[in-house]
Protein backbone atom coordinates (compact mmCIF):
# COMPACT_ATOMS: atom_id res chain seq x y z
CA UNK A 1 0.00 0.00 0.00
CA UNK A 2 1.64 3.90 -0.94
CA UNK A 3 2.48 5.93 1.95
CA UNK A 4 0.55 9.14 1.95
CA UNK A 5 3.58 10.85 1.17
CA UNK A 6 3.82 8.93 -2.16
CA UNK A 7 -0.16 9.27 -2.87
CA UNK A 8 0.03 13.05 -2.51
CA UNK A 9 2.83 13.13 -5.26
CA UNK A 10 1.44 11.15 -7.52
CA UNK A 11 -1.12 13.57 -7.74
CA UNK A 12 1.07 16.19 -8.20
CA UNK A 13 2.77 14.60 -10.94
CA UNK A 14 -0.49 13.75 -12.56
CA UNK A 15 -1.80 17.02 -12.05
CA UNK A 16 1.20 17.95 -14.22
CA UNK A 17 1.23 15.59 -16.78
CA UNK A 18 -2.41 15.09 -17.64
CA UNK A 19 -2.51 18.44 -19.04
CA UNK A 20 0.83 17.98 -21.25
CA UNK A 21 -0.80 14.56 -22.47
CA UNK A 22 -4.70 16.01 -22.99
CA UNK A 23 -2.65 19.41 -24.97
CA UNK A 24 -0.85 16.85 -27.31
CA UNK A 25 -3.74 14.83 -27.76
CA UNK A 26 -5.73 17.84 -28.75
CA UNK A 27 -3.04 19.31 -31.01
CA UNK A 28 -2.61 16.65 -33.01
CA UNK A 29 -6.50 16.26 -32.95
CA UNK A 30 -6.49 19.64 -34.27
CA UNK A 31 -3.74 18.71 -37.17
CA UNK A 32 -4.80 15.39 -37.84
CA UNK A 33 -4.54 15.01 -41.76
CA UNK A 34 -7.94 14.52 -43.33
CA UNK A 35 -8.94 15.56 -46.82
CA UNK A 36 -6.63 16.08 -50.20
CA UNK A 37 -3.23 18.23 -49.75
CA UNK A 38 -4.56 21.60 -50.51
CA UNK A 39 -0.98 23.19 -51.74
CA UNK A 40 0.64 19.96 -52.41
CA UNK A 41 1.42 19.25 -56.19
CA UNK A 42 0.21 15.92 -56.96
CA UNK A 43 2.33 13.56 -58.81
CA UNK A 44 1.34 12.38 -61.93
CA UNK A 45 0.60 8.57 -61.41
CA UNK A 46 2.11 6.27 -63.98
CA UNK A 47 1.54 2.79 -64.54
CA UNK A 48 4.76 0.99 -63.08
CA UNK A 49 5.05 -2.65 -61.22
CA UNK A 50 8.37 -3.17 -59.12
CA UNK A 51 7.75 -7.22 -59.34
CA UNK A 52 10.97 -9.10 -58.20
CA UNK A 53 13.39 -11.07 -60.66
CA UNK A 54 15.89 -13.53 -60.44
CA UNK A 55 19.62 -12.87 -62.56
CA UNK A 56 20.38 -15.43 -65.11
CA UNK A 57 23.68 -13.96 -66.29
CA UNK A 58 24.86 -10.98 -67.98
CA UNK A 59 26.48 -9.07 -70.80
CA UNK A 60 28.99 -6.55 -71.75
CA UNK A 61 27.35 -4.00 -74.64
CA UNK A 62 28.23 -0.74 -76.18
CA UNK A 63 25.56 1.86 -75.51
CA UNK A 64 25.61 5.71 -75.24
CA UNK A 65 27.20 7.44 -72.42
CA UNK A 66 24.66 9.01 -70.21
CA UNK A 67 25.60 12.19 -67.63
CA UNK A 68 26.35 8.92 -65.50
CA UNK A 69 29.38 8.45 -67.11
CA UNK A 70 30.14 11.80 -67.18
CA UNK A 71 34.80 11.83 -66.87
CA UNK A 72 36.88 13.81 -64.32
CA UNK A 73 37.28 16.78 -67.09
CA UNK A 74 33.35 16.97 -67.46
CA UNK A 75 32.80 15.65 -70.87
CA UNK A 76 30.81 12.79 -71.21
CA UNK A 77 31.89 9.81 -73.67
CA UNK A 78 29.81 8.78 -76.81
CA UNK A 79 30.31 5.18 -76.20
CA UNK A 80 30.95 3.46 -72.93
CA UNK A 81 30.48 -0.40 -71.67
CA UNK A 82 27.25 -1.18 -70.37
CA UNK A 83 26.38 -4.32 -68.38
CA UNK A 84 23.20 -5.96 -69.96
CA UNK A 85 21.23 -8.16 -67.39
CA UNK A 86 19.46 -10.99 -68.38
CA UNK A 87 16.35 -11.92 -65.68
CA UNK A 88 13.54 -13.98 -65.13
CA UNK A 89 10.45 -12.35 -63.00
CA UNK A 90 9.28 -13.94 -59.88
CA UNK A 91 6.52 -11.88 -58.75
CA UNK A 92 3.54 -9.99 -60.01
CA UNK A 93 1.19 -10.68 -63.17
CA UNK A 94 4.20 -11.28 -64.92
CA UNK A 95 5.89 -14.01 -63.03
CA UNK A 96 7.88 -16.38 -65.43
CA UNK A 97 8.69 -13.92 -68.21
CA UNK A 98 12.34 -13.18 -69.04
CA UNK A 99 13.14 -9.84 -69.17
CA UNK A 100 16.44 -7.86 -70.24
CA UNK A 101 17.40 -4.30 -68.28
CA UNK A 102 20.51 -2.43 -68.46
CA UNK A 103 22.44 -2.04 -65.21
CA UNK A 104 23.60 1.63 -63.08
CA UNK A 105 27.10 2.46 -64.67
CA UNK A 106 28.38 1.57 -61.33
CA UNK A 107 27.25 -2.28 -61.29
CA UNK A 108 30.03 -4.86 -62.85
CA UNK A 109 29.06 -8.70 -63.81
CA UNK A 110 30.70 -10.04 -60.91
CA UNK A 111 28.36 -7.91 -58.51
CA UNK A 112 25.34 -10.01 -59.96
CA UNK A 113 25.95 -13.37 -60.36
CA UNK A 114 23.04 -15.67 -61.90
CA UNK A 115 20.80 -16.06 -59.08
CA UNK A 116 20.68 -12.56 -57.65
CA UNK A 117 17.72 -11.71 -56.52
CA UNK A 118 16.86 -7.29 -58.18
CA UNK A 119 14.06 -5.48 -58.18
CA UNK A 120 12.86 -4.41 -61.58
CA UNK A 121 10.67 -1.80 -63.11
CA UNK A 122 7.51 -2.63 -65.78
CA UNK A 123 6.10 0.07 -67.58
CA UNK A 124 3.06 -1.40 -69.36
CA UNK A 125 2.07 -0.41 -72.84
CA UNK A 126 0.19 2.58 -73.65
CA UNK A 127 -1.37 3.95 -76.80
CA UNK A 128 1.65 5.98 -77.67
CA UNK A 129 4.54 3.94 -76.00
CA UNK A 130 6.13 0.61 -76.28
CA UNK A 131 6.20 -1.84 -72.83
CA UNK A 132 9.52 -0.96 -70.59
CA UNK A 133 11.62 -3.09 -68.40
CA UNK A 134 13.97 -1.29 -66.37
CA UNK A 135 16.55 -1.88 -63.43
CA UNK A 136 15.58 -0.82 -60.36
CA UNK A 137 17.64 -2.53 -57.39
CA UNK A 138 18.74 -5.07 -55.70
CA UNK A 139 15.99 -7.05 -53.69
CA UNK A 140 17.72 -6.33 -49.44
CA UNK A 141 13.91 -7.84 -47.92
CA UNK A 142 15.65 -11.10 -47.48
CA UNK A 143 19.00 -9.30 -45.46
CA UNK A 144 17.22 -6.75 -44.04
CA UNK A 145 14.21 -8.74 -42.49
CA UNK A 146 16.96 -11.14 -40.90
CA UNK A 147 18.89 -8.27 -39.60
CA UNK A 148 16.12 -6.74 -38.00
CA UNK A 149 15.15 -10.44 -36.32
CA UNK A 150 18.51 -10.26 -35.11
CA UNK A 151 17.92 -6.99 -33.46
CA UNK A 152 14.51 -8.16 -32.12
CA UNK A 153 15.93 -11.31 -30.94
CA UNK A 154 19.24 -9.63 -29.45
CA UNK A 155 17.21 -7.03 -27.27
CA UNK A 156 14.71 -9.78 -25.75
CA UNK A 157 17.48 -11.98 -24.85
CA UNK A 158 19.02 -9.85 -23.43
CA UNK A 159 16.72 -7.26 -21.59
CA UNK A 160 13.52 -10.02 -21.79
CA UNK A 161 9.83 -8.79 -20.95
CA UNK A 162 11.44 -5.05 -20.89
CA UNK A 163 13.30 -5.22 -24.01
CA UNK A 164 9.76 -6.96 -25.71
CA UNK A 165 7.97 -4.00 -24.95
CA UNK A 166 10.51 -1.24 -25.83
CA UNK A 167 10.13 -2.99 -29.31
CA UNK A 168 6.34 -2.73 -28.71
CA UNK A 169 6.99 0.82 -28.29
CA UNK A 170 9.26 1.65 -31.48
CA UNK A 171 6.58 0.18 -33.92
CA UNK A 172 3.98 2.51 -32.00
CA UNK A 173 6.21 5.67 -32.63
CA UNK A 174 6.97 4.88 -36.32
CA UNK A 175 2.84 4.30 -36.66
CA UNK A 176 2.64 7.52 -35.43
CA UNK A 177 5.06 8.86 -37.78
CA UNK A 178 3.66 7.34 -40.72
CA UNK A 179 -0.09 8.07 -39.96
CA UNK A 180 -0.02 11.17 -38.51
CA UNK A 181 3.49 13.40 -39.06
CA UNK A 182 4.26 12.99 -42.60
CA UNK A 183 0.72 13.15 -43.99
CA UNK A 184 0.22 16.18 -41.52
CA UNK A 185 3.20 17.67 -42.73
CA UNK A 186 2.33 16.98 -46.51
CA UNK A 187 -0.85 18.66 -45.94
CA UNK A 188 0.83 22.01 -44.72
CA UNK A 189 0.15 21.57 -41.03
CA UNK A 190 2.40 23.43 -38.32
CA UNK A 191 4.89 21.16 -38.26
CA UNK A 192 6.16 22.11 -34.85
CA UNK A 193 2.33 21.65 -33.72
CA UNK A 194 3.38 18.21 -35.10
CA UNK A 195 6.25 17.90 -34.24
CA UNK A 196 5.55 18.36 -30.23
CA UNK A 197 2.07 16.57 -30.12
CA UNK A 198 3.55 13.40 -31.65
CA UNK A 199 6.61 13.32 -29.29
CA UNK A 200 4.66 14.13 -25.93
CA UNK A 201 2.57 11.39 -26.64
CA UNK A 202 5.35 8.84 -28.15
CA UNK A 203 7.02 9.73 -24.92
CA UNK A 204 4.39 9.18 -22.91
CA UNK A 205 3.62 5.95 -24.41
CA UNK A 206 6.56 4.14 -24.86
CA UNK A 207 8.24 5.14 -21.65
CA UNK A 208 4.87 3.67 -19.28
CA UNK A 209 5.11 0.80 -21.50
CA UNK A 210 9.07 0.11 -21.78
CA UNK A 211 9.32 1.23 -17.71
CA UNK A 212 6.44 0.35 -16.45
CA UNK A 213 3.59 2.80 -14.47
CA UNK A 214 6.09 4.51 -11.69
CA UNK A 215 6.75 7.68 -10.24
CA UNK A 216 10.24 6.97 -11.48
CA UNK A 217 8.69 6.86 -15.11
CA UNK A 218 6.96 9.89 -14.59
CA UNK A 219 10.25 11.66 -13.20
CA UNK A 220 11.78 10.85 -16.69
CA UNK A 221 8.96 11.67 -18.54
CA UNK A 222 8.52 15.22 -17.11
CA UNK A 223 12.79 15.84 -17.86
CA UNK A 224 11.79 14.57 -21.38
CA UNK A 225 9.01 16.68 -22.09
CA UNK A 226 11.20 19.40 -20.21
CA UNK A 227 14.06 18.97 -22.81
CA UNK A 228 11.78 18.74 -25.73
CA UNK A 229 10.40 22.30 -24.91
CA UNK A 230 14.19 23.38 -24.18
CA UNK A 231 15.01 21.93 -27.67
CA UNK A 232 12.32 23.52 -29.81
CA UNK A 233 13.21 27.15 -28.76
CA UNK A 234 16.19 27.02 -28.84
CA UNK A 235 15.89 25.51 -32.20
CA UNK A 236 13.77 28.05 -33.10
CA UNK A 237 15.89 30.70 -31.75
CA UNK A 238 18.34 29.04 -33.63
CA UNK A 239 17.01 28.89 -36.98
CA UNK A 240 15.91 32.85 -37.28
CA UNK A 241 19.71 33.55 -35.57
CA UNK A 242 20.81 31.85 -38.54
CA UNK A 243 18.45 32.86 -41.15
CA UNK A 244 18.37 29.07 -42.00
CA UNK A 245 15.52 28.91 -44.84
CA UNK A 246 15.79 25.16 -45.08
CA UNK A 247 16.65 25.23 -48.98
CA UNK A 248 19.76 24.49 -48.82
CA UNK A 249 20.49 21.20 -51.38
CA UNK A 250 18.64 20.15 -54.63
CA UNK A 251 16.43 17.57 -52.35
CA UNK A 252 15.26 20.61 -50.10
CA UNK A 253 14.36 22.05 -53.78
CA UNK A 254 13.04 19.37 -55.19
CA UNK A 255 10.59 19.17 -51.88
CA UNK A 256 9.61 22.69 -51.63
CA UNK A 257 8.33 22.31 -55.27
CA UNK A 258 6.04 18.96 -54.13
CA UNK A 259 4.95 21.53 -51.36
CA UNK A 260 3.45 23.84 -53.97
CA UNK A 261 2.96 27.35 -52.92
CA UNK A 262 3.44 26.39 -49.15
CA UNK A 263 6.74 25.08 -49.70
CA UNK A 264 9.31 28.01 -49.52
CA UNK A 265 7.82 28.48 -46.35
CA UNK A 266 7.36 24.92 -44.61
CA UNK A 267 10.69 24.33 -44.79
CA UNK A 268 12.27 26.17 -41.60
CA UNK A 269 9.10 24.22 -40.12
CA UNK A 270 10.13 20.96 -41.37
CA UNK A 271 13.52 21.74 -40.14
CA UNK A 272 12.62 22.33 -36.64
CA UNK A 273 9.96 19.24 -36.76
CA UNK A 274 12.86 16.87 -37.86
CA UNK A 275 15.47 18.50 -35.49
CA UNK A 276 12.55 17.78 -32.46
CA UNK A 277 11.76 14.25 -33.73
CA UNK A 278 15.72 13.87 -34.07
CA UNK A 279 16.57 14.68 -29.97
CA UNK A 280 13.80 11.70 -28.86
CA UNK A 281 15.84 8.85 -28.30
CA UNK A 282 18.68 10.40 -26.75
CA UNK A 283 16.57 12.61 -24.58
CA UNK A 284 14.47 9.42 -23.66
CA UNK A 285 17.89 7.29 -22.49
CA UNK A 286 19.52 10.55 -20.51
CA UNK A 287 16.17 11.14 -18.44
CA UNK A 288 15.83 7.52 -17.58
CA UNK A 289 19.32 7.01 -16.59
CA UNK A 290 19.69 10.19 -14.53
CA UNK A 291 15.64 8.80 -12.64
CA UNK A 292 16.75 5.79 -12.05
CA UNK A 293 20.08 6.90 -10.56
CA UNK A 294 18.58 9.53 -7.80
CA UNK A 295 16.50 6.24 -7.08
CA UNK A 296 19.32 4.27 -6.77
CA UNK A 297 20.97 6.64 -4.89
CA UNK A 298 17.71 7.08 -2.34
CA UNK A 299 18.05 3.27 -2.40
CA UNK A 300 20.98 3.16 -0.56
CA UNK A 301 21.02 6.08 1.38
CA UNK A 302 17.31 6.88 2.94
CA UNK A 303 18.63 9.80 4.62
CA UNK A 304 20.47 11.33 1.70
CA UNK A 305 18.96 15.05 1.26
CA UNK A 306 17.29 16.13 -1.64
CA UNK A 307 20.61 18.35 -2.17
CA UNK A 308 22.57 15.13 -1.56
CA UNK A 309 20.77 13.30 -3.86
CA UNK A 310 21.24 15.88 -6.94
CA UNK A 311 24.76 16.15 -6.25
CA UNK A 312 25.17 12.28 -6.70
CA UNK A 313 23.06 12.18 -9.61
CA UNK A 314 24.75 15.15 -11.50
CA UNK A 315 28.29 13.02 -10.58
CA UNK A 316 26.76 10.56 -12.96
CA UNK A 317 25.34 12.88 -15.41
CA UNK A 318 28.42 14.70 -16.06
CA UNK A 319 30.23 11.46 -17.54
CA UNK A 320 26.63 10.59 -19.57
CA UNK A 321 26.80 14.19 -20.87
CA UNK A 322 30.94 13.65 -22.09
CA UNK A 323 30.18 10.33 -24.05
CA UNK A 324 26.27 11.27 -25.47
CA UNK A 325 27.84 14.84 -27.22
CA UNK A 326 30.10 12.71 -28.57
CA UNK A 327 27.68 10.35 -30.08
CA UNK A 328 25.38 12.72 -31.40
CA UNK A 329 28.13 14.55 -33.07
CA UNK A 330 29.90 11.72 -34.64
CA UNK A 331 26.60 10.54 -35.77
CA UNK A 332 25.76 13.62 -37.71
CA UNK A 333 29.19 13.92 -39.37
CA UNK A 334 29.15 9.98 -40.46
CA UNK A 335 26.13 11.11 -42.33
CA UNK A 336 27.77 13.79 -43.52
CA UNK A 337 30.54 11.95 -44.58
CA UNK A 338 30.27 12.04 -48.44
CA UNK A 339 29.45 15.54 -48.34
CA UNK A 340 32.75 16.36 -46.44
CA UNK A 341 34.80 13.88 -48.70
CA UNK A 342 33.20 16.07 -51.64
CA UNK A 343 34.63 18.98 -49.71
CA UNK A 344 38.02 17.37 -49.50
CA UNK A 345 38.00 17.07 -52.93
CA UNK A 346 37.14 20.28 -54.38
CA UNK A 347 39.55 22.23 -51.96
CA UNK A 348 36.58 24.46 -51.12
CA UNK A 349 37.27 27.16 -48.37
CA UNK A 350 36.74 26.16 -44.75
CA UNK A 351 34.67 29.27 -43.14
CA UNK A 352 32.58 29.82 -45.98
CA UNK A 353 31.61 26.13 -47.01
CA UNK A 354 30.61 25.89 -43.13
CA UNK A 355 28.44 28.62 -42.64
CA UNK A 356 26.73 27.65 -45.91
CA UNK A 357 22.71 26.66 -45.87
CA UNK A 358 23.61 22.63 -45.87
CA UNK A 359 26.07 23.12 -43.25
CA UNK A 360 24.75 25.48 -41.28
CA UNK A 361 21.88 23.51 -40.70
CA UNK A 362 23.43 20.54 -39.59
CA UNK A 363 25.72 22.58 -37.35
CA UNK A 364 22.53 24.33 -35.99
CA UNK A 365 20.65 20.81 -35.38
CA UNK A 366 23.96 19.35 -33.48
CA UNK A 367 24.40 22.35 -31.26
CA UNK A 368 20.79 22.53 -30.32
CA UNK A 369 19.91 18.83 -29.58
CA UNK A 370 23.01 18.73 -27.38
CA UNK A 371 22.37 21.95 -25.62
CA UNK A 372 18.43 20.24 -24.99
CA UNK A 373 20.33 17.01 -23.85
CA UNK A 374 22.56 18.93 -21.34
CA UNK A 375 19.61 20.73 -19.84
CA UNK A 376 17.49 17.73 -19.58
CA UNK A 377 20.21 16.16 -17.11
CA UNK A 378 19.90 18.88 -14.35
CA UNK A 379 16.09 19.21 -14.86
CA UNK A 380 15.76 15.65 -14.58
CA UNK A 381 17.65 14.93 -11.34
CA UNK A 382 16.30 17.67 -9.85
CA UNK A 383 12.64 16.56 -11.01
CA UNK A 384 13.74 12.98 -9.57
CA UNK A 385 15.39 13.46 -6.53
CA UNK A 386 12.21 16.25 -5.60
CA UNK A 387 9.85 13.39 -6.59
CA UNK A 388 11.64 10.92 -4.22
CA UNK A 389 11.81 12.43 -1.58
CA UNK A 390 8.21 13.63 -0.94
CA UNK A 391 7.46 10.48 -2.06
CA UNK A 392 9.65 8.35 0.78
CA UNK A 393 12.30 6.28 0.60
CA UNK A 394 12.47 3.90 -2.65
CA UNK A 395 12.58 0.47 -1.69
CA UNK A 396 16.00 -1.19 -3.45
CA UNK A 397 14.31 -2.01 -6.82
CA UNK A 398 16.75 -5.09 -7.56
CA UNK A 399 15.94 -6.81 -3.55
CA UNK A 400 15.28 -10.42 -4.42
CA UNK A 401 12.77 -12.78 -2.20
CA UNK A 402 15.92 -15.43 -1.80
CA UNK A 403 17.93 -14.72 1.87
CA UNK A 404 21.51 -14.82 0.17
CA UNK A 405 20.11 -11.86 -2.14
CA UNK A 406 18.39 -10.05 0.11
CA UNK A 407 21.50 -10.08 2.35
CA UNK A 408 23.64 -8.92 -0.15
CA UNK A 409 21.39 -6.01 -0.67
CA UNK A 410 21.34 -5.04 2.99
CA UNK A 411 24.85 -5.51 3.21
CA UNK A 412 25.97 -2.85 0.05
CA UNK A 413 23.35 -0.49 1.22
CA UNK A 414 24.86 -0.52 4.17
CA UNK A 415 28.08 -0.15 3.30
CA UNK A 416 27.19 2.38 0.73
CA UNK A 417 25.15 4.55 3.09
CA UNK A 418 28.00 4.92 5.46
CA UNK A 419 30.06 6.52 2.44
CA UNK A 420 28.05 10.56 1.95
CA UNK A 421 26.48 11.23 -1.56
CA UNK A 422 29.22 14.64 -1.98
CA UNK A 423 32.52 14.29 -2.01
CA UNK A 424 35.19 15.25 0.35
CA UNK A 425 36.48 18.28 1.16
Amino acid sequence: MPSPAALRTRRVIAAILLPLVLAAAVGMALTWPHGEPSTARQISDVAIDYPTATVTGTSVEQCQGTVEDRLPDGTIPDEVACLRVHATVTSGPEQGRDVQVWATASTTADQVPAGTRILVEHYPATGSDDEVWAWHDYDRTLPLVSIALVFALAIILVARGRGLRALVGLLIAFAVIGVYVLPALVRGENPVVVALSASTLIMAVVLYLAHGLSLRTSAALLGTLAGLAATTGLGILGAEWARLSGVSSEDSYRLAQLLGESGATSLRGLFLCGLVLAGLGVLNDVTITQASAVWELRAVSPAATRGELFRGGMRIGRDHIASTVYTIAFAYTGAALPVLLLLELYGLPLGPTLTSGEFAEEIVRTMVSSIGLVLAIPLTTGIAALVVTRAGAAPARHAAPDTHAHAHVHAVTAADAAEPLHPPK
